[in-house]
């Protein structure tokens, strides 16, 4: 067999092989969600006999049927759940590659002591005692929309990883040619640092997505108004009703029309309500999203 033939040869098996890995590893991702769905759709007598199956040997939408049964709290917590995390996710890269941008230039005079003041944040901060007395005595967020966007706008980690991703993968001379020619450095900003930083930038909107959907404990702290729940909290009350009622009520099941309070079943309801509209996010930050976690992580 000679050389080249040799090495199609290592070169076909190696292909298969990660083919297979692949499908493989897909499969193990995947199968977790399936269960989820299978759960979900089983009652939950079956669930007590016979445990967890991917495939239910009683379907039951009693879980289901629990969590709709106001349908208008439901669809008002997913609204107040995309308006905080679409506002949210914008203002907050907004504020970080704002703040970035300045501390990456070495002709910022203020360099060293903005960079200090967002890096001292991350390893000391008031507590949640006097972030819960400022956010509702001082600034008056108690009970309104701005309750669920201000307090996450900012995460020091992620202004120092666009800080790093500036500095090392934008080059100088761009800046140095656009300033010469008169450019302002907003207009440097908005026209040629951002562009260049969509890797980085795409990887903070995501985990600002995800930080802004899944978060719940704003809502307890702040938020008393029911119109005001997000989608997260909203799920929270309702197996915490569940509890209460399989631990307080007498006939609890029948007063609400089920025949059976769906224990388990609907935690896994839950979590395929709230799980939709982030995994139609997520592809399309995902292109970005590797490469805006290694660019600048190594210096060359």
């Amino acid at each position: 067999m000679s050389k080249k033939a040799r090495i199609n040869a290592i070169s076909n098996r190696s292909n298969v092989i990660l083919n297979v890995f692949f499908i493989v590893y897909s499969i193990i991702c995947v199968a977790p969600v399936l269960l989820i769905l299978g759960i979900s759709f089983t009652s939950e007598n079956e669930i007590i006999l016979h445990g967890f199956n991917f495939i239910p040997k009683e379907f039951s939408l009693e879980a289901y049927k629990f969590l709709f049964r106001d349908i208008t709290s439901i669809a008002r917590a997913y609204g107040v759940s995309i308006f905080a995390t679409v506002v949210g996710t914008f203002l907050s890269v907004l504020c970080i590659a704002l703040y970035a941008y300045p501390i990456s230039r070495n002709d910022f005079p203020a360099k060293k002591f903005f960079t200090f003041y967002i890096f001292f944040t991350m390893l000391f901060n008031g507590g949640l005692v006097s972030t819960y007395f400022f956010n509702t005595q001082v600034f008056h967020m108690k009970n309104t929309i701005y309750a669920l966007i201000i307090p996450l706008m900012m995460s020091p980690f992620s202004v120092l990883i666009v800080r790093t991703f500036y500095q090392q993968s934008v080059p100088k001379s761009i800046l140095e040619s656009a300033k010469i020619d008169g450019a302002s450095e907003f207009r440097i900003f908005y026209q040629m640092v951002l562009p260049l930083s969509k890797p980085a930038i795409a990887t903070i909107a995501l985990f600002d997505t995800l930080t802004y959907w899944n978060d719940w404990f704003s809502s307890l702290l702040y938020i008393s108004d029911k119109k005001l729940y997000t989608l997260q909290y909203t799920m929270y009350t309702a197996l915490m009703n569940v509890q209460y009622l399989l631990k307080f009520g007498q006939n609890s099941s029948q007063d609400i029309g089920l025949s059976v309070l769906p224990k388990q079943t609907v935690r896994f309801a839950m979590v395929l309500i709230a799980i939709g509209p982030i995994a139609l996010a997520y592809p399309y930050f995902q292109k970005y999203f590797v490469k805006g976690l290694t660019i600048g992580s190594i210096k060359g």
